[in-house]
């Protein structure tokens, strides 16, 4: 088995959370979080992070409806994707998100409204849970 390596986005509106993971242990560690400036992609941040890990591919987690339809943010992330493909030149995969910011919070032990270093790292662990996920998901296709 070939190794690889990911990284793995939590999208938001005022921060974008990466993770970076492999495909031997199936495992993502939270990295950083990137803050967006005036709602846009900190593109400069962006690449400097995929130039140091040189990650095989990227995956942004897509936070859908309860009922599986598209959200606005969905949909700003998909565009995000899309850019992050023509920009870097590597293959882009989603995954349903709904829940990690829950899963996160939940890690954490954060109950009440979180604080700015708080925020920053459910964003941090989101896109680990996000990759680790993806990664799980694709593990059983050979």
């Amino acid at each position: 088995m070939r190794h690889h390596s990911y990284i793995g986005f939590d999208y938001g509106q005022k921060y974008l959370g990466l993770a970076t993971g492999q495909s031997i242990t199936g495992t993502a560690q939270p990295l950083t979080t990137i803050q967006m400036l005036q709602g846009k992609p900190n593109w400069p941040a962006i690449e400097t992070i995929i130039n140091e890990w040189q990650p095989n591919a990227l995956i942004v987690g897509i936070a859908l409806q309860p009922d599986g339809t598209e959200s606005k943010l969905s949909k700003l992330a998909r565009k995000f994707g899309a850019t992050l493909q023509q920009k870097f030149k590597r293959p882009v995969h989603f995954i349903d998100e709904r829940l990690t910011s829950v899963a996160a919070r939940e890690k954490l032990g954060v109950t009440s409204f979180p604080t700015l270093k708080q925020k920053r790292e459910i964003d941090r662990i989101s896109a680990a849970i996000i990759l680790e996920s993806w990664l799980n998901s694709v593990s059983h296709e050979g």
